[in-house]
C-alpha cells in the first residue's frame, strides 16, 4: 500500500461559490486578466458571476475572449503580453478545457516578457519567472483542468498539440459550481463526458496509478459511467441532478489524471482532432476499444473491476463508446498513417505508461486496422 498524495489545489464547490469567494479573488491582486472563449462563460453565467464579484472587492479586470477549441499558442502569447502590459497579477480562466489550459498558459508568458511562443516548451521551471496565480472556472463536464497542472497548447505553425505540466500551472483556487454546466447542449455533454471517461480510465489502468488516486478513479468510472448510460439510452441532456454527478465525476478524474497522466488514446487521438477536426473527447474515445482490450489482456483483475463498477461487460462498454463516440468515416493512405506516426519515434510517457507498454509500432497497426483504405 502507498499514501503518496499532493494535491495542491484549493477547491470551492457548490452553487454560488464564485459569489461567496469573492474576499478570496481580492486577495490574489488588484488586477487580473479573465480568459475565456466566445461563448461558453457568457451562456452559462459564470462570466457575469465573477465580474461581479471581482467588481464587489473592488479588483479591476480585463477579458480576453479568443480562445477557441484547442488553445493556440499565438493566443495565449499575446494574452500574456496583454497580461503583462495590463498588470494583472493573476489570471481566471472561464470555460471548458480550452480556456482552463490557456489560462495556465497565459500565466507562464506575462511572468516571462523574454518567451518567443515555443518557448514555453523549451523552459524548466527553474530557468524562468513563476507564473501568475490561477483561478479556473469550469463550465463543462470533461477536463479536470480545474484540478491539474497539464495545459494541452495547439501550434498554429505546424497543427500539432502538445503539453505543459509545470507545478506553477496548477490553479491557486477553483471554484467549482456545476450549474455552469447545465446550458450545454448534448453533443458537448457527450463529448465532455467521454473525455472524462478517458482520462479516468487512461489513468486507472497506468502502471503509475497507486492507492490515492485508485480511490479518486474508481468514484470518478461510477458517477460518470452513469450519465454515459443516460445519454445512450435517452439521446437527450441529463437533469441538474445528472448535469452534477457528471461535472464532480469528472473532477473526479481530473485528480487520477493529475497523478498517473493519460495513455495512448491521448496521442492517437491527437491526429484525429488535429487532422480530421474530431472533437477531442470523442477522438480519445475513438481508441477505447482497443485500449480496454488491450487492459483486459495485462490487467485482467483491474479491468474486471472497472466493468464491475459499471455494471457492464466488455462487449457491452465497447458497444456503448462507440455509439456514443459516432465516429464519421475516416479513411487514410499508409503513407499519411507513417507519416502521423513519425512523432512517436521517440516514445512518449503515454505509450510507456499505457497496460503492456505500447509502441509507435502497434500505433501504425492500430491506425490501419482501424482507417486504412
Amino acid at each position: 500500500m502507498d499514501f503518496n498524495v499532493n494535491i495542491p489545489v484549493r477547491v470551492i464547490s457548490g452553487k454560488a461559490c464564485v459569489k461567496n469567494s469573492s474576499a478570496l479573488l481580492a486577495g490574489l491582486g488588484k488586477k487580473c486578466i479573465i480568459v475565456t472563449g466566445g461563448s461558453s462563460a457568457k451562456k452559462s453565467g459564470a462570466l457575469t458571476d465573477v465580474t461581479q464579484a471581482l467588481e464587489k472587492e473592488n479588483t479591476e479586470y480585463i477579458i480576453y475572449d479568443k480562445i477557441g477549441p484547442n488553445p493556440r499558442l499565438d493566443h495565449c502569447h499575446e494574452a500574456g503580453k496583454i497580461a503583462r502590459e495590463y498588470g494583472a497579477g493573476f489570471v481566471i480562466g472561464i470555460g471548458g478545457g480550452s480556456p482552463l489550459d490557456a489560462a495556465k498558459a497565459v500565466a507562464v508568458y506575462a511572468a516571462n516578457p523574454h518567451f518567443s511562443k515555443t518557448d514555453i516548451y523549451l523552459y524548466a521551471q527553474n530557468e524562468r519567472n513563476r507564473a501568475l496565480p490561477i483561478v479556473c472556472v469550469g463550465t463543462t463536464a470533461g477536463t479536470g483542468s480545474e484540478v491539474g497542472r497539464v495545459s494541452v497548447l495547439t501550434n498554429p505553425e505546424t497543427g500539432r498539440k502538445k503539453s505543459i505540466a509545470p507545478d506553477d500551472c496548477n490553479p491557486s483556487l477553483t471554484l467549482a459550481d456545476p450549474t455552469y454546466t447545465h446550458s450545454m447542449p448534448y453533443d458537448i455533454t457527450v463529448s465532455t463526458a467521454l473525455d472524462a471517461l478517458a482520462h479516468v480510465l487512461e489513468g486507472y489502468m497506468s502502471v503509475k496509478c497507486g492507492d490515492i488516486p485508485t480511490l479518486f478513479g474508481e468514484k470518478a468510472i461510477a458517477l460518470i459511467w452513469e450519465g454515459l448510460m443516460y445519454l445512450h439510452k435517452e439521446k437527450n441532456v441529463p437533469d441538474e441532478a445528472l448535469r452534477e454527478k457528471l461535472y464532480y465525476g469528472s473532477l473526479y478524474a481530473g485528480i487520477t489524471l493529475a497523478y498517473c497522466g493519460t495513455a495512448f488514446p491521448h496521442p492517437l487521438g491527437y491526429i484525429l482532432t488535429e487532422n480530421y477536426n474530431i472533437p477531442h473527447g470523442k477522438a480519445c474515445t475513438a481508441f477505447m476499444s482497443e485500449f480496454i482490450s488491450r487492459s483486459m489482456e495485462h490487467e485482467k483483475e483491474k479491468t474486471a473491476k472497472v466493468l464491475n463498477i459499471m455494471s457492464t461487460d466488455l462487449e457491452s462498454f465497447k458497444k456503448v463508446i462507440e455509439e456514443l463516440t459516432d465516429l464519421p468515416v475516416i479513411t487514410m493512405t499508409k503513407d499519411e498513417i507513417e507519416k502521423y506516426c513519425e512523432r512517436f519515434d521517440t516514445v512518449p510517457n503515454n505509450f510507456r505508461f499505457s497496460p503492456g507498454g505500447f509502441t509507435k509500432e502497434e500505433a501504425v497497426k492500430v491506425f490501419e486496422r482501424k482507417f486504412l483504405k
